[in-house]
């Protein structure tokens, strides 16, 4: 028994196939109780195919596990993707139900309640590597979307739900999504769990006898079928045996496959492997979502009207074109889609699912068909390897580990434990009638500060006797005080009204032992006030030395020193005006000789310096001419002819 039970435990060291499983497996499984969800304590290990050409359901990582959505009904094969489900909407919209203490729903029911809200919603197709997907499948923020729908069910009290839909809810809505099974052979704290999607109505309802049909499915691998060259499918009358047909589409993506049940064998490195049977396979994708806009064209045109723009005519076209393709792929798949044993869509929105169930002359998918079914984890954009990657999921037998003795004694003890009482948060202690006073004080004597409002802020302290020491009520760290905050505002005029004044008290210190003075460190017509106050007031008004306030100035030096730093400053603009002029002049100079010796150069030797300097009559007007406006050369001109035409005349009197 120990040598059997170590080489069925060998065994679980790789994939289990659901319909190709060992003999010493499948011969000693048991049907677990089902009260509730079984959720396994470790994260999923869900190989991906080695390749998409190989198409293999087995890989090499191990067996396959599950996690699972107590709430929802769900499983998946990793923690991100049960991560990104507790973001979804579907859980968000189950646990508003659940505060109500309603019924929650399945994928396919809340696919339908939210179907008129258009396109799909984040959690049903997306995943954190797929974000363009869900932008291009028109993904809403999840507080809009449940938003819409929540307002949408409060106008409707009784939502009715298409064939397909109510036929998903009749085959159980709520039941665990997987059937567990336990062996003698096996651990007892693990379980092999199987999706309830892979069976057929009927196969679930007859619970009892599931392990008999789970016998029954086992298929013996099978060579590959021959396959028409032109379109990838089976030449006719060909035996394909038991298979599948699975179908994506979203975002103008679309992905279809149908893979045999039966595994085809196969050898890798000496050692016989099993993968599947891809029949027949084709993507398409056309451009219909606007990028970052999100929702597809017609979704727009029947909400806000046809756009007229030259992208809204090639999404609207594209649109077109793609219901095109699916329809006539899914006419030519014809025979192989009605002979399928189960058939797996994922299509969300109204569009989507209008392009696959019409209705349409030449309708293949029905919603009626009672082989439909949705998806029961998350997916990804619709590609090729996505749907084989569905296709491993969907017929992988789960492993899951939990320790339920644990669990039931957790159960209980937290059963037994009494809520605790959340302590009394205490009540805010109601303010004095001093504070209350002092706080319109602060209320009404910070704006007037701020603002510079002097004689508003003189009459304020006089009408309300404000003393000198007064401190702002809720206390001001920084500013304590009306001539802390005056100093801190670089405020010359309110911080001289309030020394001289309102009497106001330099030496108060903040909680960080600032004076008012300190605060206005570095702005010398503030620092000016506070020793022009010390002049005014003297010596004995104040602890000036306390305040922090340096020798004190009165108004006539101010003036002295301003006027002595005008007049340096006056000095000082002059000196550099005169060393413009000069540098200009220097160079004007310089020009002028550089210009000489260029002219002399130019000049031939039998020429003289005066000679050369000579200038034509041309040359004259244009040096007089050069820097001046288009205007004061015409006025220029103007004259010139006057003078000449003034010489003319005087030489005709003179003949």
């Amino acid at each position: 028994m120990a040598q059997k039970t170590g080489k069925v435990e060998q065994l679980l060291q790789r994939p289990l196939y659901v319909f190709d499983l060992p003999e010493e497996i499948l011969s000693t499984l048991t049907l677990k109780d089902q009260p509730a969800q079984i959720t396994p304590d470790t994260p999923p290990q869900i190989p991906t195919p080695a390749s998409e050409t190989s198409e293999k359901p087995d890989t090499e990582n191990g067996p396959a596990k599950a996690t699972a959505c107590n709430l929802c009904g769900l499983t998946f094969p990793s923690v991100a993707a049960q991560r990104d489900h507790v973001r979804s909407d579907l859980h968000g919209y189950n646990l508003k139900l659940k505060l109500k203490g309603a019924k929650p729903v399945n994928e396919d029911e809340f696919e339908k309640l939210v179907g008129d809200l258009d396109e799909s919603i984040s959690g049903s197709d997306s995943s954190e590597s797929d974000t363009e997907e869900n932008e291009e499948d028109g993904g809403k923020a999840k507080d809009s979307t449940l938003s819409a729908l929540l307002k949408k069910q409060a106008k409707i009290s009784n939502p009715e739900f298409d064939e397909f839909a109510s036929k998903k809810k009749q085959r159980g809505a709520g039941k665990p999504p997987l059937f567990w099974f336990t062996s003698p052979l096996l651990p007892e704290n693990t379980s092999l769990g199987v999706y309830r999607a892979i069976f057929s109505d009927a196969e679930q309802e007859e619970e009892s006898h599931i392990i008999d049909t789970i016998r029954k499915k086992q298929l013996s691998p099978k060579s590959i079928p021959k396959l028409n060259p032109d379109g990838g499918v089976p030449l006719p009358k060909t035996d394909v045996g038991p298979h599948f047909f699975l179908c994506m589409i979203g975002g103008g993506h679309f992905a279809a496959m149908i893979v045999a049940l039966a595994p085809k064998t196969g050898k890798k490195n000496g050692i016989d492997e099993r993968s599947a049977t891809v029949i027949a396979h084709k993507t398409y994708h056309r451009y219909t979502t606007r990028r970052k806009q999100g929702g597809s064209q017609s979704a727009n045109d029947a909400s806000k009207g046809n756009a007229h723009s030259a992208g809204s005519s090639l999404r609207r076209y594209n649109e077109a074109a793609l219901t095109s393709d699916v329809r006539n792929l899914l006419q030519g798949w014809k025979e192989l889609i009605d002979s399928a044993d189960l058939v797996f869509i994922r299509a969300s929105g109204v569009t989507n699912r209008r392009t696959l169930f019409g209705p349409y002359d030449g309708q293949v998918l029905r919603n009626n068909d009672p082989r439909n079914r949705g998806f029961p984890f998350n997916t990804r954009r619709a590609t090729q390897k996505e749907l084989m990657r569905a296709f491993v999921e969907l017929t992988r037998v789960k492993q899951s580990t939990i320790d339920e003795a644990a669990l039931a004694a957790l159960d209980q003890s937290q059963a037994n434990e009494a809520p605790a009482a959340k302590p009394a948060k205490p009540k805010p202690q109601k303010p004095s009638k001093e504070e209350e006073v002092a706080m319109l004080h602060t209320s009404q004597l910070i704006p007037l500060i701020r603002r510079s409002k002097v004689p508003a802020l003189l009459n304020y302290i006089k009408t309300n006797d404000i003393p000198p020491t007064f401190r702002f009520s809720p206390e001001n760290h920084h500013a304590p005080t009306p001539l802390h905050l005056a100093g801190s505002t670089r405020s010359p005029l309110v911080v001289s009204a309030l020394l001289t004044k309102a009497k106001a008290d330099p030496t108060v210190l903040s909680d960080a032992a600032h004076t008012p003075y300190s605060l206005a460190a570095g702005d010398r017509a503030t620092e000016d006030a506070f020793r022009l106050a010390r002049f005014e007031l003297g010596e004995a008004a104040w602890d000036w030395e306390k305040a922090g306030v340096p020798s004190p100035l009165s108004k006539s030096e101010v003036d002295k020193r301003d006027a002595e730093e005008k007049a340096a400053k006056a000095a000082e603009d002059n000196a550099e005006s005169a060393r413009r002029k000069a540098e200009t002049e220097r160079l004007r100079k310089e020009s002028r000789a550089e210009e000489e010796r260029k002219l002399e150069s130019r000049i031939g030797k039998g020429k003289t310096l005066g000679a050369a300097m000579q200038k034509t009559g041309a040359e004259k007007r244009e040096e007089d001419a050069r820097g001046l406006t288009p205007e004061a050369r015409a006025r220029l001109e103007r004259e010139r002819r006057a003078r000449a035409a003034e010489e003319r005349f005087k030489r005709m009197q003179g003949n």
